[in-house]
């Protein structure tokens, strides 16, 4: 008998995970990618407790940390061990709510410690080249869309989920729509929280010329972005088109969307300074989440300082372009 092979036991955990994922997809209404994040891990899980030949209800903590350790010692990032025990340990709590354990064996396990990279946003300038760039050998309605779609997620602050959810008009089945009189988005955000953001006077002009055009594709999807067939944009697609854009636009590094949602949120900060205004306009939670933009804003002004004062230079470095003193110049006696 093979050993590896399912049993019983394996099976039952099998309808247990579809269960829980079912739950978290259904009733907590988490975003597709996440489901699909969750659905990973879990599937991880099962493979590390066929290989310890227990069932997944009798998992102990002692063998969460050393699939920990395996996977730390395997190179995996610490932020992927993170996120590996947090579906885990959702899992296990689903479990012990619906009475199939007694504790949850991932509670007070933590990932490898990891550095908190800031993250990734365009310079004002390339921003800005990017929402205004044109694609001339484009189809016009599609370099509509497109442009459209990348002033909406700099202009708005949009996550990817939000703005694919957005509808032409709203209505009672819409997700999200854009009250163009307005001048305001209204999405559905995480954990199926509603906001409302502005919409600038770009935005609006790419989304009045896209709806123009709009009419050429549309068959019965009531979606705003869609494709030549008719069918609602997908996250990936848009993640192609705009790598494509910010490639012919002379960007340095490929663009993604949530790149476009942090520049926001950076530029924002930037020039008014108010954090608790930035936070409502992304729709976080926490403060402590928007605080992360702070420590751009920083970099900025110490990239300024570093340019631009003369003690800020490292000893022997030359200094900022100044006239020397006649004694130091070349031709002096």
């Amino acid at each position: 008998m093979n050993p590896r092979a399912p049993g019983p036991a394996a099976a039952g955990d099998a309808a247990l995970v579809a269960a829980y994922l079912e739950h978290v997809c259904v009733q907590r209404r988490l975003a597709e990618r996440t489901v699909s994040l969750y659905a990973d891990a879990l599937q991880r899980l099962g493979q590390h407790v066929q290989d310890a030949g227990v069932d997944v209800r009798r998992v102990q903590s002692a063998h969460v940390r050393q699939w920990v350790a395996r996977m730390h010692a395997a190179g995996r990032n610490p932020r992927g061990i993170a996120l590996i025990l947090s579906a885990w340990r959702g899992f296990y709590t689903w479990l012990a709510r619906h009475g199939h354990l007694d504790h949850n064996p991932v509670q007070g396990v933590r990932a490898p410690k990891a550095g908190k990279p800031l993250p990734k946003a365009l310079g004002v300038d390339d921003a800005v080249r990017l929402a205004g760039h044109a694609l001339g050998d484009d189809d016009p309605a599609l370099e509509a869309r497109d442009r459209c779609i990348t002033e909406l997620l700099y202009g708005c602050g949009l996550r990817i989920g939000e703005l694919v959810g957005l509808d032409a008009v709203p209505g009672p089945q819409a997700r999200g729509w854009i009250d163009l009189d307005a001048a305001e988005a209204h999405v559905l955000g995480k954990g199926s929280k509603r906001r409302s953001v502005p919409v600038g006077a770009a935005a609006l002009r790419a989304l009045q010329d896209w709806l123009a055009l709009r009419s050429a594709w549309q068959r019965t999807d009531p979606a705003l972005f869609i494709g030549a067939r008719g069918q609602r944009l997908t996250p990936q697609h848009i993640r192609l088109r705009l790598r494509r854009r910010s490639g012919l636009a002379g960007l340095a590094a490929p663009v993604h969307p949530h790149m476009l949602r942090h520049s926001y949120a950076s530029h924002l900060l930037q020039s008014s300074g108010d954090l608790r205004a930035v936070q409502e306009l992304l729709g976080h939670a926490s403060i402590s989440t928007t605080q992360v933009y702070t420590r751009l804003d920083f970099q900025h002004l110490a990239r300024v300082y570093d340019a631009a004062h003369p003690r800020a230079q490292a000893k022997g470095s030359p200094g900022p372009a100044a006239d020397p003193a006649p004694a130091d110049r070349p031709d002096a006696d």
